[in-house]
């Protein structure tokens, strides 16, 4: 993910990392020799002049711009959603920690507190790695027990698996009689607050916008920039591949984000931090539990992930 501080609005001309320019380059850069091939021959194909002016091109191009606008919003509001949800996760894992140093009676000691928030924040690895089908071995060893890990590691679906060694752990606290029935019950509420995080973590992951919407805008977009040359060769002569592949720009651009931001739990640049937002709820359970913070979380100016 991009973070950076508000920059002159001329640097921002010539930003390049973080934005989908990059990526582009090919494809624009073919347009523009396909619009000095249009204006070389005059708009024309073997002989035949295609009869194309700007007005239809004006119309379709703003019938287009609404179903981008559209594509976009349905890909931000998922990325906002998993936000929201990453969110939602560090207020609930701060809760139970919470839960856990003070409920208790007598006060639990620090072994035991410890053991519940390595699984706190082994679960908000687990669930990262999850969405991004990455290996979590190295992240889970060095935070759990040995007993915990080999249990955990095996698992297909680990966040659940380590959700339900926290249930235990609070089971346990309620038969040795540190907490009662109401109070197990709260911490109950929490650890389906966790539950419901990461089922609508896997609903956005494992439901992507319909492949058949997404080809037809695709198409579509596509077929409008190669017939843009013929349109404004006209009345544009040399300045139709500039005027082409700016206007190029803006369309594929906006489809290319849509793409990049409809599944945010990768590591592209505009995706989630999800490591920085694990480390952020590691260092605060760990400072809840009256331990110095080790990690470095502050946000810098440019690329984090």
């Amino acid at each position: 993910m991009i973070i950076r501080n508000k920059e002159n609005w001329f640097k921002m001309l010539f930003v390049w990392h973080g934005s989908v320019l990059p990526k582009l380059l090919p494809r624009l850069s073919l347009l523009f020799i396909l619009s000095i091939g249009v204006v070389f021959f005059n708009g024309k194909i073997f002989s035949f002049k295609i009869p194309l002016n700007p007005t239809p091109l004006t119309l379709f191009g703003f019938v287009l711009a609404l179903f981008l606008g559209f594509r976009n919003n349905v890909s931000y509001d998922r990325f906002w959603e998993a936000r929201k949800l990453w969110g939602a996760l560090l207020n609930y894992t701060r809760s139970l920690t919470r839960q856990v140093l003070t409920l208790p009676e007598p006060r639990v000691d620090r072994s035991l507190a410890r053991h519940f928030i390595d699984l706190l924040v082994s679960f908000t690895y687990a669930l990262k790695h999850q969405l991004r089908d990455t290996d979590p071995q190295h992240d889970l060893k060095e935070r759990l027990s040995e007993a915990d890990y080999s249990l955990i590691i095996s698992a297909k679906f680990k966040p659940v698996i380590i959700m339900k060694l926290m249930g235990e752990w609070v089971a346990g606290a309620r038969r040795t009689g540190r907490i009662d029935a109401i109070q197990q019950m709260r911490f109950d509420e929490n650890l389906d607050k966790l539950a419901e995080i990461v089922g609508g973590c896997e609903r956005i992951i494992s439901t992507p916008i319909p492949y058949s919407y997404r080809v037809l805008l695709h198409r579509t977009v596509y077929l409008y920039c190669f017939l843009l040359p013929f349109g404004l060769v006209d009345s544009l002569q040399w300045l139709t591949p500039f005027i082409v592949v700016f206007i190029a720009y803006t369309f594929v651009a906006f489809e290319a984000i849509a793409d990049e931001i409809e599944q945010p739990f990768g590591t592209a640049s505009n995706d989630l931090a999800l490591n920085v937002m694990c480390k952020t709820i590691e260092a605060t359970l760990t400072e809840l539990n009256g331990e110095e913070i080790s990690l470095n979380i502050s946000p810098k100016n440019g690329i984090i992930d």
